[in-house]
């Protein structure tokens, strides 16, 4: 009886904490169910401005083609000088046209990128400031177990919040009052399409085909599967040891990752980037009698890493597998743009289309597949390996061959460009931040003054040749001469503090435009080099 009661003063006791603890790790977090709404006043415009009819019948409207890369550092191709993979199709759409040597994105991941390059508008005006989630820790147990259990290499986990629930999660993506590129066209008469990774909302008013876009081929998602992971001998499949290559392979091909013709879910084996082109081909055959406007944002050469034998044995001398991949990644890629330009050569359309092709932001550096050298850091980052991107457009009769730009251009431009060649015009009830770059480039006009970047507190600004980079999580500033240190290396604020503070000046002035962002990030991301700590939000 005695030992009885000395168990019991024991284990009740144990018994209580572990309830407790049991009780507190799966305590649901609380949650937010605001509904992020449109700008009423910005929605009104739009209706107003789409509503107006293309009056313009007797020219012959120019195809638009949009090739965007994802994750594709400038120096992994051989336009810029790098040796790994070489990429003539790149090449020589870059050298029928123009190559701009300071092609910038306006963020340095995905979704915000892509939010600015489909509207022409900092993201940060409308608030599409971060990734879109579509999920959050439930209760304490993810929460801390993502925090302290999982190793999660350089991503953080920030401070816990009231997360967004679902319904208020179904409101995020790219704000229903802003206007797409293919709404401008189709506005002008023009068949779109986007064949490719979407991944600016996933639900009903934020589907390709709600935003613009006649067809859609592809995945909502920020990643798929290029092809069904199993034995077939024809695949090369190399996996990473960070946390979001597990996830990506477990999910690649699973809910928004699933591959679509329009709203119908394809179960397709073939290797997606060679997909890609071959709709690209077939919509360029349906549609090349009239006008028309064809987004192709592959998903190329973003994890996973898989690739076809075919090209992964055009790399027999690359020993490290990880870099054999990625650089047969990249040649798959570069032989689907080339078959989209030779459709386009053969159905007699080469004067009749701008092609445009760029990166929707840096190389991924922590696949260690690249390192965006001699650039500093990269995808997520915006030091000059996050931000400035291989971007190159080409115009037969148009754009003289061989051209080179080397003032800074953005991937804002591209919504300007394609609002002057279609005729469309731009809105007048929004602020826009982009020019027309066959005007600026046939005039070699200078298109920016100043460029600018934010990520919440993470924050950078280029003007002329000098760039300011801001890092808020530590409160320093860092200042570069780019005409002189590309890479990054010295930082001069300590012996230019009024050229610091004048540019600190220009980046708060632009921040009085914008917004908060209508989504809390989830996660931030450590860039450590050496003595200089960076933390960017993500």
């Amino acid at each position: 009886m005695a030992n009885y009661k000395k168990i019991t003063k024991i284990v009740i006791p144990i018994l209580i904490v572990l309830f407790l603890l049991a009780v507190f790790l799966f305590w649901p977090i609380n949650t937010d169910g605001t509904l992020i709404k449109p700008n009423e006043k910005l929605a009104e415009g739009k209706a107003a401005f789409l509503a107006q009819k293309d009056t313009s019948t007797s020219v012959k409207k120019p195809n638009i083609i949009i090739l965007l890369a994802d994750d594709l550092g400038k120096y992994d191709i051989s336009l810029y000088g790098g040796k790994a993979a070489p990429t003539p199709q790149i090449d020589s759409l870059a050298a029928s046209g123009v190559t701009f040597t300071d092609g910038y994105v306006s963020a340095s991941i995905c979704s915000p990128s892509r939010a600015g390059l489909l509207t022409g508008r900092y993201q940060e005006r409308f608030g599409h400031e971060y990734q879109p989630g579509d999920r959050y820790p439930k209760n304490n147990l993810e929460y801390y177990a993502f925090k302290y259990l999982i190793n999660t290499n350089n991503w953080r986990l920030n401070a816990k919040i009231n997360y967004p629930n679902e319904a208020s999660i179904a409101t995020q993506g790219l704000p229903q009052s802003e206007i797409t590129f293919a709404d401008l066209a189709k506005k002008e008469g023009y068949s779109t399409a986007i064949i490719g990774k979407w991944h600016l909302g996933h639900n009903k008013g934020f589907f390709p085909l709600d935003r613009g876009f006649d067809y859609h081929y592809g995945f909502y998602q920020a990643f798929s599967l290029y092809t069904p992971e199993d034995d077939n001998p024809d695949i090369i499949n190399h996996h990473h040891k960070d946390f979001t290559d597990k996830m990506i392979w477990g999910n690649g091909r699973v809910g928004i990752g699933q591959i679509r013709r329009d709203t119908t879910i394809i179960h397709d084996k073939a290797y997606l980037t060679e997909t890609f082109a071959d709709e690209a081909e077939a919509f360029i055959d349906k549609n090349k009698n009239k006008p028309f406007l064809l987004y192709v944002p592959f998903n190329a050469p973003h994890t996973p890493f898989q690739v076809r034998k075919k090209y992964y044995d055009r790399f027999p001398n690359v020993k490290d597998e990880n870099k054999r991949v990625y650089y047969a990644m990249i040649s798959a890629l570069d032989d689907a743009i080339g078959r989209i330009r030779a459709k386009v050569k053969k159905e007699g359309l080469e004067d009749n289309t701008l092609i445009i092709f760029a990166s929707d932001n840096g190389g991924a550096d922590y696949t260690f597949a690249t390192t965006n050298a001699p650039l500093k850091g990269g995808k997520f980052s915006h030091f000059e390996g996050g931000i400035n991107v291989p971007f190159a457009l080409s115009w037969k009769g148009k754009i003289k061959p061989h051209t080179v730009y080397k003032m800074p251009v953005s991937s804002l431009d591209i919504f300007s460009t394609i609002a002057s060649v279609t005729g469309s015009g731009l809105p007048k009830d929004r602020v826009y931040d982009g020019v027309d770059l066959i005007d600026v480039v046939n005039n070699n006009k200078e298109a920016h003054k100043d460029l600018y970047w934010r990520s919440g507190d993470a924050k950078a600004i280029r003007s002329g040749n000098w760039k300011l980079i801001v890092s808020g999580k530590t409160h320093e500033t860092w200042l570069y001469d780019l005409a002189k240190d590309k890479s990054e290396t010295t930082d001069l604020a300590s012996k230019n503090p009024e050229k610091v503070k004048e540019l600190q000046t220009a980046l708060q002035n632009w921040e009085k435009g914008l917004i908060k962002p209508l989504w809390p990030n989830l996660t931030y991301y450590e860039f450590d080099f050496g003595k200089q700590k960076y933390f960017v939000d993500l």
